[in-house]
């Protein structure tokens, strides 16, 4: 194993970061380094972790999806109707159907008439949410069974569910992105897009497959959100897009393509969990915990700005 280049990563830089806030933390309030604190933070990390494997894929092939939270939310509302109506299994399976065939459309409509992702998804948001409301008029959907309720509130020995289905996630994100020629496409996609169609990489069947994963992953936790709140809300995850890519982006994924890990955004996703419940048991205001979050996500799409011109003038 080669100690000097985990030193020199990306990643380690931002894990140091990430134990120095923790240090912090814990001098600051007594509260914080507590058994019950850690699960519970890792409990409310896990739905923007899960999406940020999705979109850490999208971002490496230099695309964007805005459209995450809306797909969580629509999903959040339609799994309630569907449990309700034909079953648990089948409600499920058929919602996250839908989350794939919303990811699956947001692909195929960038490549074919090749429109700005940042454009194409912004729609979706709104077609997303849009649907959300007209389904539900506004009003959340109750009265799914207790048993759902496991999935989200439910531990395997002291461990939160959601907890290991995050870390099942983003050790399938690590293989599939690092051990597959999949993995590779996507980097080479984003890194130099004409360099990789002349090498005979389909760019356009890369980028459809990581839109797809990633409304597939949406899709995963608005179920997930779903069983947390027991009811379905046509206003669940609104915002969440900025939190998502706010980790993607601290976890030193870069915006122009072709540089970032999921092992950087679940740091980056840590990251912007502990600095919330941080600024929460310090009894920072709603309002000013956004202001300072806001101003985390620019420094650290700054400070990638920076390492990119570094990088470019050390070639």
């Amino acid at each position: 194993m080669d100690f000097r280049s985990i030193f020199r990563s990306t990643e380690f830089g931002i894990f140091i970061a990430f134990l120095v806030l923790c240090a912090i933390l814990s001098f600051a309030t007594p509260n914080f380094l507590t058994l019950f604190n850690i699960f519970t933070v890792m409990k409310q990390v896990s739905f923007i972790a899960i999406m940020s494997v999705g979109m850490t894929m999208v971002i490496l092939t230099a695309g964007i999806d805005l459209s995450v939270g809306a797909v969580l939310g629509l999903v959040n509302v339609l799994t309630a109707i569907l449990i309700k109506k034909i079953g648990l299994f089948p409600g499920v399976s058929s919602a996250l159907l839908v989350g794939m065939i919303l990811g699956f459309l947001n692909g195929i409509i960038i490549v074919k008439w090749d429109l700005p992702p940042f454009i194409v998804t912004l729609g979706m948001m709104n077609i997303a949410r849009g649907m959300a409301m007209v389904i539900t008029k506004g009003w959340p959907i109750t009265g799914l069974p207790e048993c759902f309720g496991c999935l989200a509130e439910g531990h395997i020995g002291v461990v939160p569910i959601p907890v290991i289905i995050m870390i099942i996630i983003y050790i399938l994100g690590y293989l599939f992105l690092s051990r597959t020629i999949w993995g590779r496409y996507i980097y080479a996609s984003g890194g130099n897009e004409k360099a990789a169609w002349l090498s005979g990489v389909n760019v356009n069947k890369i980028k459809v497959m990581v839109y797809t994963i990633t409304g597939f992953l949406s899709g995963l936790a608005g179920v997930m959100m779903a069983s947390r709140l027991s009811q379905g809300s046509p206003i669940t995850g609104i915002g969440y897009e900025l939190s998502v890519i706010g980790a993607v982006v601290i976890g030193g994924t870069d915006l122009m393509g072709g540089k970032g890990s999921v092992l950087g955004s679940l740091i980056g996703a840590s990251i912007m969990g502990v600095l919330e419940n941080g600024l929460v048991l310090l009894g920072v205001s709603a309002f000013w915990q956004q202001v300072i979050l806001g101003v985390v996500i620019v420094v650290a799409v700054a400070g990638g700005s920076v390492r990119r011109k570094i990088f470019l003038k050390g070639e």
